[in-house]
Formats: C-alpha cells, structure tokens, sequence
C-alpha cells in the first residue's frame, strides 16, 4: 500500500515522530485546571535571573514563577513553562490558617512579623505580594475560613484551630511582639482596635505592647495568630455560696504609707475591667471591694483572688468591728479639729461630740464612731455579711448568758477550788459564774480585754480564785460550809464591782458543792447520826405514849355504852340521894345513911350492868362502912331492923312468943339478929341476902 506513491509504511514511520512532536508540543502548552485546584508555574527558559536572595520568580524571571493558574483550560508556550498542580487550601469553619512567606523583602531588625500589604487577595496574588513590597517570613495577617488559591511554594500555609473559650473560662494572652512594657509596670497597657487580637496589625500599629496582656478574652472562639498571640485557657473565678472574694491587685499605683488596704475605685465591674482599674487609680495591694458570690472574668495576672467565709453573725450574738481604713482616731478633742483641717474640710458636729463625751467619761479612746480607723462604736447584729477580713476585722461576742464552771467535770475549763481553811483544812468548791456583755458594751469590752477568752483566763479566774482563798482563810472550814450562802454573796459582790470595770454584766455567782476533808465529815456525821439517834428514840418514846393513849381509848370507846349508862346511873343515884336526904329533912344521920346506902345501891346496880356482882359488892361494903363509921355498929343494926319492920320483912309481934323465966329471950333475939341481919356471919347466906342485908 502506498501513499502517493509513497509506500504506506514509510510514509508511517515518517510521520509518525512528526505526530508525536505535535501532540508534546500541544499538550506541552494546554494546562487543564480542576475546579478545586490551582497550578503553579515554572519558567525554563528565556526570561531574566532572579536577583540574589529571591527564589520566587515574577513574570519575566526564570524560575517557579508566584503567579498561579486558576481552574479551568490555559495554553502556555510549548516548552517554556512546566505547570504543577495543587489543591486548594481549605481553612475550616473553626480554624485559622497561618501564613510564613518563602520569600519578600526581609523584615527590618527587631520585628518578628512582616508588615502587612495591600492588593495581594490574601496570599492569593504572590506577584502583588512581591511587588508590593511584602516580607519574608511570618504573616501578621491570617487567613479566616474560607478557600483560597495560594501558591504553597511561595507561601507555607499552616491551619490550626481557633482558640474556643468555654463558659466559666478565661484566655490569658501574651504578645509575641511590640513595644516594651513600661518600667514598673506588670502588663502591657490596652491596646485599641484589634478585635480581641484577631487583628494583630491594629494590635501593632496602635501601640500594642509586648508580653503580658491587660486585656483578657471572655467566653467565645477567636481567630487569633497564636505566632504573635500566646493564649493560655484557665478557668474563670468563681465564688461559691457562702463564701466572699478578697482581691489583691498585683499592679498598680503603690499604696500609701500606713495603709493596709488598698482604696476603692469605681468603674472596673467588679475587676473584670482591668484597664479601667489602673486608670482609676487602682492601688496595688489588698483591695477593699470584695467578690460576692458568682462568676467572674478576672485576669489572673493582674488579681490574686482568695476565698473566704462570708461572715455569719448568731441570734445572741454581736460582732464587733475593727477597722483598719478609715481616718485615725482623734486623740484628745483638739485631734478631731486638727485632722479635719489637714484634710481641708470640717468636722461632723455629732461625731465630735460623741468622741469627746468618751474621752471625758474615760472610755477606751480606741472605740470610735463609723468612717475612723478602729473599733466601731456601732456593731454588727444577727445576719450574713460579705465581709473583708483584711480591712476589717470582726469579734464575735455572745451577748446571752455565758457559764463559767470550776468543778471536777472533764467538760469544764477549770477544776474546782482548793483552798485553805482558817483552822487548817484543805477544802474543795465547786462555783458557777454567770455572765453577760450587752450588746451596747461589746466595743468597749473588746477595747478593754480583747475578748471573753481573755476576760475569763486574765480576769475572772484569777478573781474568783483569790476571792475564795481569801473568804476561806478568814473562817473554819465547818462555818465556811454553813455559812455558805453569805459566802456566796460575798463573792458576787466583789465579782460584780471588777467585772463592771470591764463592761461586763455579772449575773449570779453560785456555789454548787463543797467538799470538806474526810476526817472532818466522818466527825460531824458521826455527830449528827447521834443527834438523830436521840431524836428517833425520842420520837419512838413519844409514839409509843400516843400508842398506849390510843388503845386506851380504843378500849373506852368500846366500853362507851357502859360507861354512859354507869355516869347516868351515878346521875340517877345522886340525885335520888338528893332526894331522900331532903325527904329526911330531919331525920338526922340515921335517913342520911341510908339515902347514903340507897344511892351507892342504885350506883352499884348501874356499874353492875358491865361488871355487876363485883361493883353490888363494893357499894355494899363501902355503905356498910359508911353507916358503921357514922353511927356505929348497934346504931346500923338499929337501923336495918327498922328497915326490915318498915318492909314488913320481920314481925314485930311474934306468931309464938317463948319466953323463958330465966330471962334468956334476949339472948334469943340476939342470936336471931345475928344470924339474918349481920353480914359475914352466917355463911349459908343467900347472896341476894349478902347483896341486900
């Protein structure tokens, strides 16, 4: 086969190197560009040299060129540059891209960073950069999210993350570069403009100093260059409930000789405002203004923050304040007039007045009214207070009934008394003091003693050992004991007149035991068991008496009834007696006798309704002894046969008369008396006879 008369073959092998020169050359000098990519240029051949130091070539210059290809299809000169491609740089939504530059002018000495350059698209256009008179070196220009066409041989492209600040943090940021803090000073001074330091050239231009920064960053994300911005995230402050804040100022103007705390300022928002802080003539020390409870942005350089508990004053209780800001205390009356005159103003006529009415009366000077310097004549009541310890100081005072024991309880603060008798003996005491501050006295007691640990260790101890010792040497031991109560109120009185000189309010000092030696109670129990001894065998001897006095009448009461109708018998005797001795009238004692025998008759009859025989008995013998005392033996046998002859009893003319020539019929008549009219001579007598003669 041929091709004009050519053979086919050749006409191949000819054309062929000729194809293939004219697809390199083609595809030599087309250059298609992705959508996502850029390509970078390198010219070979016929352009100028470089000049020295340059590795980046501009558009005439042989070498990598800073021009760039964008996305799409571009035709070269076959041979004269070479193209390689590269990506995008991307910088995501929370990152920063940082820029170094290959090449550009060098940065003047001293400087870390390049100057910033118009018209160069953010690093997008390496020819404007170059031309415009961009460095070599860091970029204080960063890039912010986005897609950029950057020439990476001409520009080193670093993406890091934004700096995130959380809630409840802080970004503590120091500067890389700029001017030098000034002397004596801790930060660098705010610098205007620059956008939390996302604009680091602001930064630098508006006079942004190097090292430490006053200003801080609050919770949020910034696109910072962290090559000119260290930032180091710590955590806020924070107060807790039930605590308070005491700042101290690490910088600032120097206080002021004798002040402890620093004054306050306005307008620094609780410290989170650094600058205004030191503008407002903040004062390096410990800061008056304290912390409440909360969340603060604080810069940790510039404030110490410590945490403190927040003051809690008890029901009973008082706190008294000490200051140690304000104006000093006047010292006589003339003081206050000085001091206010050396500060150009006046003096509050209340103030003066009530500062000399103290020092008149003799009251601790130290005690002065609210805005001088010690401590506060007013005190702090019942409640929670943010209080700052270092500008004042507060003394809590119980103002309720405060016990003092001296006694042989583990619990107490002291043992009991020992002291020494007049006659010799040790003895132990047992005391309880009570007492009170008013709350109107706690200042001046404060003044005075410090505190009530000091009122008590260094006053009323001390006391009330003394008073004791000396009240126990002036007596026995056995009078201290009983005179115990006088004791007592010998002690209060001369607790009481101390204590006032200290503004304190005795209540009461009691006794609560007191222990005498052994020896000594084993004598006086001995002696009081005697005495009670005696007094139980008195009291059982009286008992006994009113025992046999009760069954004594006990025993009446049960005889009651015989008992009334005997007394109402000898009633009923007496008066028949009565009776018949006036019916006799003149009888003489014959008719006395027998009324006489009647009526004890009558009276044994009634005894004899509870002992019968035995009282008939008696009030018969007793009657003949009556009627025999009184008219002789013939004279009662006279009497009875008469009785008898009235009773019809004996007949006087016998039914027989018997008489003897003899004479013998008084005889008869004797022996008939004697055997039925005498008593005791017949012993076959009846005892109705022996009862009734």
């Amino acid at each position: 086969m041929t091709f004009l008369g050519i053979p086919l073959y050749i006409v191949v092998l000819v054309a062929l190197p000729l194809v293939l020169f004219l697809w390199a050359l083609v595809w030599s000098s087309v250059v298609i560009v992705g959508g996502t990519q850029i390509a970078v240029l390198e010219r070979r051949y016929f352009g100028a040299k470089m000049p020295q130091g340059r590795v980046i070539a501009q558009a005439d210059e042989v070498g990598i060129q800073a021009r760039t290809l964008g996305p799409g299809l571009h035709f070269l000169i076959p041979f004269l540059y070479a193209a390689r491609k590269s990506a995008f740089v991307v910088v995501g939504e929370n990152q920063v891209g940082l820029i170094e530059s290959i090449d550009g002018d060098p940065v003047p000495p001293g400087l870390i960073f390049a100057k910033r350059v118009e018209g160069h698209n953010a690093f997008q256009d390496g020819e404007a950069f170059l031309r415009n008179g961009g460095e070599k070196g860091p970029q204080i220009q960063i890039l912010p999210p986005g897609t950029y066409r950057i020439n990476l041989n001409l520009f080193k492209v670093r993406l890091l993350d934004a700096i995130v600040i959380n809630k409840g943090q802080v970004g503590i940021v120091t500067a890389m570069d700029g001017k030098a803090i000034a002397p004596g000073r801790l930060l660098a001074v705010l610098a205007e403009g620059h956008n939390a330091f996302q604009d680091g050239e602001a930064f630098l231009k508006n006079g942004g100093q190097k090292g430490p920064q006053i200003q801080i960053l609050q919770p949020g994300t910034y696109r910072i260059n962290v090559d000119l911005f260290k930032v180091e995230v710590t955590v806020a402050t924070v107060i807790p409930a039930k605590k308070v804040g005491l700042v101290t100022a690490l910088d600032g103007a120097p206080l002021p000789d004798k002040e402890y705390v620093a004054k306050s300022v306005q307008g620094h928002a609780d410290y989170q405002d650094a600058s205004a802080f030191l503008q407002n003539g903040g004062q390096r020390g410990p800061q008056f203004d304290v912390l409440r409870p909360g969340t603060y942005y604080i810069n940790p350089m510039l404030f110490k923050v410590q945490e403190d508990d927040v003051a809690v004053i008890e029901r009973g209780q008082v706190a008294v304040v000490v200051s140690n800001v304000g104006e000093e205390p006047p010292q006589v009356r003339a003081g206050v007039e000085e001091a206010a005159l050396a500060r150009g103003g006046t003096v509050d006529a209340g103030a003066r007045k009530a500062i000399e009415t103290r020092l008149d009366a003799g009251i601790e000077r130290y005690v002065v009214p609210a805005g001088f310097r010690g401590i506060q004549q007013e005190v702090a009541g019942p409640g929670v207070y943010y209080l700052n310890r270092l500008a004042y100081m507060a003394y809590v005072v119980d103002t309720t009934n405060i016990t003092i024991d001296w006694d042989e309880e583990k619990t107490t603060r002291f043992d009991s008394l020992k002291v020494i008798s007049k006659d010799g003996f040790e003895i132990s005491v047992s005391v309880k003091v009570v007492i009170r501050v008013r709350p109107d006295q706690a200042p001046y007691m404060v003044a005075k003693i410090g505190s009530i640990d000091n009122l008590i260790n260094h006053v009323i101890h001390p006391m009330i050992d003394s008073s004791f010792r000396n009240q126990a040497s002036s007596t026995s031991a056995m009078n201290f004991l009983q005179d115990r109560s006088d004791e007592q109120k010998k002690a209060e009185d001369r607790t009481k007149i101390e204590l006032e000189r200290y503004h304190v309010e005795l209540v009461s000092v009691l006794i609560c035991q007191i222990g005498l030696p052994k020896e000594l109670m084993d004598t006086q129990t001995k002696k009081i068991i005697a005495d009670q001894q005696q007094a139980m065998y008195q009291a059982q001897q009286k008992a006994e008496q009113e025992r046999i006095a009760k069954e004594k009448t006990g025993a009446q009461a049960d005889k009651q009834k015989d008992l009334v109708e005997a007394e109402i018998g000898v009633k009923i005797a007496e008066q028949n007696r009565e009776r018949a001795i006036q019916t006799a009238g003149g009888e003489a004692e014959s008719i006395r006798l027998r009324a006489e025998g009647e009526a004890k008759g009558i009276e044994a009859k009634g005894r004899a309704e509870g002992a019968r025989i035995l009282a008939m008995g008696e009030a018969t013998a007793k009657a003949y002894m009556l009627q025999n005392q009184a008219i002789g033996a013939s004279g009662v046998t006279a009497v009875e046969i008469a009785k008898q002859i009235a009773l019809g009893n004996v007949k006087v003319t016998p039914d027989v008369l018997v008489q003897g020539g003899d004479g013998n019929l008084g005889g008869l008549l004797s022996a008939l008396l004697t055997r039925h009219l005498i008593p005791g001579k017949d012993a076959a007598a009846s005892p109705d006879q022996r009862a009734n003669p």
